[in-house]
């Protein structure tokens, strides 16, 4: 951590508890809701493969079950030697250890993505499924048209009246430090007031090539996990919003929700832990 103190930062009845990167330990409780989420992976070079490896190798401490996928699965292409090269190359060891992969789709992907299996997008370019207590919505970013907006209304308003975590992942950040795209302001302006409405507790976003950790906004955790393959060396400017940020190196986020808890670790390829903590869900 690039601040060694104790931090606790509690807005909107939120808490998050940020502690020294050695001192840091999952709780691995076995009924726990284990996963890894990367962003914008899909290059299918050298950096990729090496975040793919660390990935393989924090699993054997920590054995997470599924992985969030956060868009730019597949870069330039999509024929099947794309996706071997891209995919199922890189996450080989992952993929026979029986991990799960949970796809949504960027501005680089093909929409005909939703059809390969091993994303497990059930061919829908947005979609819901349930891990424990937690509910996950994948939604497709690049067309928010007024049927996904319906649909997502329906899926939280159900899931309102659960004690569930909901927890959203996508590719356009609704808040971003990145120079390049920064945050998705009409995407916001549609789908944040769903997410208040209805509870929605975290964020996951992709697009901008770098790792950013926003604080809270309204309530909501945000999270930018954009450079799993690629990176914009220096991208993060410093802004207001900005909890935590790193850009220079690949990254993946480490997540595991237990109870009221959520523990998560973001991990450079290199195997160094550049930002840890805890979030303690708000009442409901």
């Amino acid at each position: 951590m690039r601040n060694p103190r104790f931090l606790i930062l509690c807005l909107l009845n939120c808490f998050v508890f940020i502690v020294r990167a050695d001192d840091f330990k999952f709780p691995l409780k076995s009924n726990s809701v284990k996963f890894a989420a990367i962003g914008d992976m899909g290059t299918g070079e050298a950096p990729q493969l090496e975040v793919a490896e660390r990935m393989n190798s924090s699993r054997q401490a920590f054995p997470f079950d599924f992985v969030i996928m956060l868009g730019d699965n597949i870069y330039g292409g999509s024929s099947p030697k794309d996706f071997e090269k891209k995919f199922e190359k890189p996450y080989k060891r992952l993929l026979d250890a029986g991990v799960k992969f949970y796809a949504s789709l960027g501005n680089h992907d093909n929409p005909n993505e939703r059809f390969y299996k091993p994303f497990n997008m059930n061919e829908s370019n947005y979609y819901a499924f349930k891990k424990g207590n937690v509910r996950f919505f994948a939604l497709d970013t690049n067309y928010m048209d007024a049927k996904q907006l319906v649909w997502l209304q329906k899926e939280l308003q159900d899931a309102a009246g659960s004690n569930d975590w909901k927890i959203c992942f996508f590719h356009h950040p609704l808040y971003s430090s990145g120079r390049t795209h920064g945050s998705s302001l009409e995407l916001r302006a549609l789908i944040e007031p769903l997410f208040i409405k209805y509870g929605v507790d975290v964020v996951f976003s992709g697009h901008d090539h770098v790792y950013e950790r926003v604080k809270p906004e309204n309530g909501i955790y945000y999270f930018t996990e954009g450079s799993s393959g690629q990176l914009r060396n220096g991208d993060l400017a410093k802004t207001g919003m900005t909890e935590d940020g790193f850009d220079t190196d690949r990254t993946f986020m480490l997540v595991e929700i237990a109870g009221d808890e959520m523990y998560f670790e973001t991990m450079s390829r290199s195997g160094a832990v550049v930002d840890s903590g805890m979030i303690q869900r708000r009442p409901s």
